[in-house]
């Protein structure tokens, strides 16, 4: 099972900040983790509908989307990070 972390209007959309769940072997990717995860209910379809508006961090690390996930404990999601 991976824990799957969502923040700001991602975790708006998706209804819950966390989500623990086991990804399907085809899903190799955190782009096709994505692809999988936005068809699995309408909040996350929502939420992942504009791909250039996501980030994401595997085990604690900044990654980009066609980064591999395989052995990842923790995936999180979320829009662009500003500071201040």
């Amino acid at each position: 099972m991976v824990r799957l972390l969502y923040f700001a209007w991602v975790r708006e959309a998706v209804g819950t900040g966390e989500e623990l769940l086991d990804i399907p072997p085809d899903c190799a990717t955190v782009e096709s983790l994505i692809d999988w995860l936005a068809t699995t209910s309408e909040g996350h379809r929502a939420a992942f509908a504009d791909r250039a508006r996501l980030r994401a961090a595997v085990d604690g690390a900044f990654v980009p989307l066609d980064a591999p996930i395989e052995g990842a404990r923790e995936i999180a999601i979320f829009p662009p990070v500003t500071g201040g």
